[in-house]
């Protein structure tokens, strides 16, 4: 397979360093022009938003004269009534904040540790979840999202693939696919919910792209009414990280069944005492903001630049993959069984375009993620134009 290998010195650079994790590549992707690797929020600020920077000086007093009680419950309230997760609030004090999901997922691979639990995770998904439980020693099993996809296989293929496990740790909207338990509807995951309640399983959410169910359109039912009522152990985390253009200041949050939930509050105290009060009375702002215009600045961001990619890279060699949730990436197939996500990133990171490839997703089978490469849209609509024109460009000149 031969390639045009005339190489940037910075992109060459970067492309000889070996890379144990999707974040060293990510970190490695701020350097270039076209970074399109992490799905951090990168774009501009709405008219709104800008207002809300504009009263920077205000929110950091208004955080200075109120206790920390109330610059969380603030935000509580407003963060889980703006995603309609009211039966959360019934127990609105048993919600803890932490800095970062990572910091939410830490603490969950803690408590599988504490108690010896073995854990079956959902395959593929962002790979950081299942270094965490690696460093932490929590024995893993894949959980293929395949398993999933037929509500009324669901059941028994947890039956016959998870009887043997302690907790599932499942991601919804899943990172990078845009699967979803609760597309159309909850079948889905009631079932999931069955399973864990007849055989007494620990069933884990990453709920950190929830945001973008209402975005794509979508209703989002109340998650924690069901988890509450079916009487299943849980633990579950959701993040605002993703989803507004805050400079990666953000707050993550975790709740866990009452039967959990000292077990839970003693890790968390373990780690740290508070997110920044500035920090939550500014994410609110941006909550509320959200709810006044219906997502509208973060939807048509992600809808502008997904089309343009849809667009430019109607090519040959790669295939768009329609997800059942469109959250703020992208999940491309390549079309070439010769060709590797590895060669094709690396061919692109020659003309300064950073996507991911799907290989660490695929934790447990890397090789079928070298199939796939992410592109994250959360960018500015122009610079995403930009780098899809140079993207198809290569594309174009690409010699298989």
């Amino acid at each position: 397979m031969s390639m045009d290998l005339a190489v940037a010195p910075q992109a060459k650079d970067l492309a000889m360093l070996c890379k144990e994790d999707i974040t060293q590549h990510e970190i490695a992707a701020l350097k270039t022009r076209f970074n399109l690797a992490d799905a951090h929020t990168h774009q501009s600020q709405s008219r709104s938003q800008r207002r809300i920077v504009e009263s920077l000086p205000s929110l950091w007093y208004r955080a200075e004269n109120q206790t920390q009680h109330q610059s969380e419950q603030e935000f509580i309230e407003t963060f889980y009534r703006f995603h309609g997760q009211h039966r959360a609030l019934k127990r609105k004090d048993e919600i803890y904040l932490v800095y970062a999901a990572s910091i939410g997922m830490h603490i969950t691979a803690t408590y599988l540790k504490k108690h010896n639990m073995r854990v079956g995770l959902i395959e593929p998904c962002f790979d950081n979840l299942h270094d965490l439980m690696k460093h932490m020693q929590v024995p893993m099993s894949p959980l293929g999202e395949l398993l999933f996809r037929d509500h009324s296989a669901i059941y028994g293929n947890l039956v016959e693939h998870a009887i043997d496990l302690d907790a599932l740790v499942l991601v919804d909207p899943n990172n990078p696919t845009g699967f979803s338990l609760f597309s159309p509807g909850p079948e889905a995951f009631l079932e999931v919910v069955r399973f864990c309640v007849d055989y007494d399983k620990l069933l884990v959410l990453d709920l950190c792209f929830a945001a973008f169910i209402l975005t794509s359109g979508q209703p989002r039912c109340d998650v924690y009414a069901i988890l509450e009522d079916a009487g299943v152990r849980y633990i579950a985390m959701e993040d605002t990280g993703k989803t507004w253009p805050l400079q990666d200041a953000k707050c993550a949050t975790i709740m866990a069944s009452r039967d959990l939930n000292e077990d839970i509050y003693n890790i968390v105290t373990s780690v740290l005492l508070n997110v920044s009060p500035f920090i939550l009375n500014l994410i609110t702002r941006y909550v509320e903001d959200s709810g006044a215009d219906d997502f509208a600045s973060v939807r048509q961001v992600l809808e502008t630049n997904r089309r343009c990619a849809r667009q430019y890279l109607d090519v040959p060699l790669l295939g768009y993959c329609e997800p059942m949730v469109e959250t703020s990436v992208a999940w491309f197939q390549i079309k070439d069984p010769a060709l590797t996500a590895d060669a094709l990133q690396d061919y692109l990171l020659q003309r300064n375009i950073y996507v991911l490839p799907g290989k660490y997703f695929y934790w447990h089978h890397p090789q079928q993620g070298q199939h796939y490469i992410r592109i994250a849209l959360a960018r500015n609509p122009e610079m995403f134009a930009e780098a899809m024109q140079a993207m198809r460009a290569a594309l174009e000149n690409f010699h298989g």
